[in-house]
């Protein structure tokens, strides 16, 4: 999962947070997230952990030495740097969901995409679109198609309007 280490505008983004969180647990899948106790990433760790969850948090020294790191999850791995986190997420996961987010969210999510069209993975990457969050990235990206430079590629990127149906497209039964 990438998501934000902050809250952001709307209540929604964490609910759905926390519903996708508990939905996994729900359905004995683990979490792997980036290892934070705030924002999104909190709410989402909360979640599974409350459905009694195992949870993996992946976090960088950097961001613990901030204080940030989740102590609560069933496995805190802590990694030198944010390469070496994103290398370890992408090799435990089985899919890649995406929940409203900033830089950090985007760069994850954009290399996992990379990735795939590379043909160095083909596990799902499934964009959770809260509350319309991402409407106007999905257009550019459109647009990006319609102009040639995606190479016909757009629909690598999964779009889900709810937990469950973003748990339907990551292949979680």
């Amino acid at each position: 999962m990438f998501c934000a280490s902050a809250l952001g505008a709307r209540r929604e983004y964490a609910d759905a947070a926390e519903a996708l969180g508990r939905s996994l647990a729900e359905r004995g899948v683990g979490l792997i997230y980036g290892g934070g106790k705030t924002g999104l990433m909190g709410a989402l760790a909360a979640g599974a952990l409350a459905a009694g969850g195992h949870v993996v948090g992946v976090i960088p020294q950097v961001l613990v030495d901030l204080e940030v790191a989740h102590e609560g999850v069933s496995e805190l791995h802590i990694t030198n740097t944010m390469h070496t986190r994103k290398a370890l997420m992408a090799e435990r996961a089985d899919a890649f969901i995406i929940l409203p987010g900033g830089f950090g969210t985007f760069e994850e999510m954009f290399e996992a995409l990379a990735w795939q069209t590379l043909h160095l993975h083909s596990k799902p990457v499934v964009l959770l679109n809260v509350a319309g969050f991402y409407d106007a990235l999905l257009q550019f990206l459109d647009l990006c198609d319609n102009e040639g430079m995606l190479r016909g590629n757009r629909e690598v990127l999964l779009v889900a309007d709810s937990a469950e149906e973003a748990l339907r497209l990551a292949g979680v039964q």
